[in-house]
């Protein structure tokens, strides 16, 4: 097995580099690793449902797509990652995996007397709260199974960052399931066992989580990425994990709808998404206009629902005269939450 340990903290570049080392290696493969903030979505959710967007672009979070499933997840410098890529058991469920790939975090943690545990199919928890969400996705027969270790992470971040209202989204995206959480910091004991250094901080404990593991793990050896490694993940980094399309286009299809009272009258918006482009666009309200409402929505087929997407199409189209006393920039945060 190899312990692969790299220091990024770049989540489009993690994400890609989750993807390279599935995929191009064949040794089973452990690794620690952590990202700035950013919102991780699951392969197959609709990120827009799933994120504040205009929380996430104001306060710089990076929002990226993940090859495995289930819910959003937020990072910051205070949650620790850790991968298992090893080949699958014949026979083996989900479940299984996610019990043999946690098993070894459980152990490290009741090591320093914290009493985690796995509790439904891949969720962490010490007393009742969850400081844990793990994926799993297969590929060739090659298993690649992460999870989060909220050990000091900003709580009001993550709260901010994954609100949202999944009712003004209707399509077959899978929502996430939001849960109490709980930092591991707050669960530190007292004192250590003598042959335990302290864990008093994110270093500390990631420290300990490599030692640990790493010294129960049959013939493990540390890897460090080649220069062929980095210019690989890089090129997948700039050419998926960097792109809108990758982590917005891939939304399965959806509609959204808005009504809000702007600086011009009240203004309903109804519109279909589909492989991340608007398909159908519908506005009415109580506003006044001196060109049609239906020529200004048709300007807008086919575009990216993204904030960037839409701000620029709407430079272009006077529109003032398609409603009168509203600006492009209040316009422009109906296509959103």
């Amino acid at each position: 097995m190899l312990y692969v340990s790299h220091h990024c903290t770049n989540p489009y570049w993690n994400l890609a580099a989750e993807e390279y080392l599935l995929k191009e290696f064949h040794q089973p493969i452990f690794r620690l690793w952590r990202n700035g903030d950013s919102i991780i979505v699951g392969r197959y959710q609709n990120t827009l449902a799933e994120v504040d967007i205009n929380y996430v672009k104001e306060n710089g979070i990076k929002v990226v797509r993940r090859l495995t499933g289930g819910g959003a997840v937020f990072h910051d410098l205070g949650n620790l990652n850790f991968t298992f890529i090893e080949e699958r058991i014949p026979g083996e469920d989900a479940r299984a995996m996610f019990r043999r790939f946690t098993r070894p975090i459980i152990e490290a943690l009741n090591g320093i007397g914290i009493k985690a545990y796995l509790e439904g199919r891949n969720d962490l928890l010490i007393d009742g709260l969850k400081f844990s969400g793990n994926a799993v996705c297969i590929h060739n027969n090659r298993i690649l199974q992460h999870g989060t270790l909220l050990f000091s992470a900003s709580m009001g971040n993550l709260a901010a960052a994954l609100k949202s209202r999944p009712e003004k989204f209707i399509g077959k995206a899978v929502q996430s399931n939001r849960s109490r959480v709980t930092n591991i910091s707050q669960h530190l004991p007292d004192s250590f066992p003598a042959d335990i250094p302290p864990v008093t901080d994110i270093a500390s404990f990631w420290n300990y989580l490599e030692q640990y593991i790493c010294s129960r793990l049959p013939e493990i050896e540390p890897y460090t990425f080649t220069q062929a490694d980095i210019e690989a993940i890089d090129a997948l980094c700039r050419e998926k994990y960097s792109q809108e399309s990758w982590n917005f286009g891939s939304s399965p299809a959806y509609s959204f709808s808005k009504t809000a009272k702007l600086s011009g009258g009240i203004v309903e918006l109804f519109m279909t998404v589909s492989k991340g482009t608007i398909t159908e666009l519908k506005i009415m309200g109580d506003y006044f206009f001196t060109l049609p409402t239906e020529e200004f929505c048709q300007k807008l087929i086919g575009t990216p629902h993204t904030i960037d997407a839409i701000s620029n199409v709407l430079k272009e189209i006077p529109t003032t005269s398609y409603f009168n006393n509203i600006p492009a920039q209040e316009l422009a945060g109906m296509f959103f939450e």
